[in-house]
């Protein structure tokens, strides 16, 4: 009997051993299926990700491409349209299509342009040692100064009020004096160091040159302002 239970025993080990083969199959089987599952599951975040990237670009396009259409159509009507739009469209901030608020945001590029030149001025004449240009430094820095005052004042005639759509007439004109007023004390800047034989006559008007074209480029566009009201309403944007 005990020979008996002994066989017994050692044919249950055989069937353990016999059946092994097939649960490793089985589990075999089983991990393989549950890897292609998380594949497929990863597989398709991934791709509506893409999707979902995709589907955001799609719809800021539109609004880039209407933001450059805007400013092209009021850089357009400048001498110096390359300066303007890519001083207008590095801005950080958001562009509607409206020519006045166009116009007020290339103020407030000449303004930032101008502080620049206003400080290389002062940064200029605490590094020279030229008795006879510091004079003229000293000048320029009143002269600057002006300068922003005068486009400080433009900005704010630049500013429409309750009810107001466009510019009014006489604050075009108001706007154009005072530019021009702006412009007028950079040249009278230049001029005297000019007179002077400055050598630092080219490193200023280097300095100025970047103001001097945004401030032409806001002489420009009120000049047009009322041609670009109309393109602006009739759609003629480009």
């Amino acid at each position: 009997m005990d020979s008996i239970n002994i066989l017994k025993g050692y044919g249950k080990v055989n069937d353990i051993d016999q059946r092994q083969p097939a649960r490793r199959s089985i589990l075999l089987a089983v991990a393989f299926s549950v890897g292609v599952l998380l594949t497929l599951t990863f597989g398709l975040l991934i791709g509506g990700g893409f999707m979902h990237d995709g589907s955001t670009e799609s719809t800021a396009s539109p609004i880039a491409s209407e933001k450059a259409a805007s400013l092209r159509t009021v850089c357009g009507v400048t001498l110096h349209p390359d300066s303007c739009f890519s001083s207008l469209s590095s801005l950080n901030c958001s562009m509607r299509p409206d020519p006045v608020y166009i116009f007020n945001l290339s103020l407030g590029v000449s303004l930032k342009e101008l502080s620049n030149a206003s400080l290389f001025m002062k940064h200029l004449k605490e590094r020279s040692n030229d008795v006879h240009s510091n004079g003229a430094l000293g000048d320029c820095e009143t002269l600057l100064d002006d300068a922003q005052s005068h486009l400080n004042d433009s900005i704010s005639a630049a500013a429409l009020g309750p009810g107001e759509k466009v510019l009014s007439e006489m604050k075009m004109s108001n706007i154009q004096t005072l530019v021009s007023a702006a412009m007028t004390d950079q040249e009278t800047c230049l001029d005297g160091l000019e007179e002077l034989g400055s050598a630092l006559l080219d490193e200023v008007r280097t300095m100025m040159q970047r103001s001097k074209e945004m401030m032409s480029n806001n002489l420009a566009i009120v000049a047009h302002m009322n041609d670009l009201y109309m393109k602006f309403q009739k759609g003629g944007m480009h």
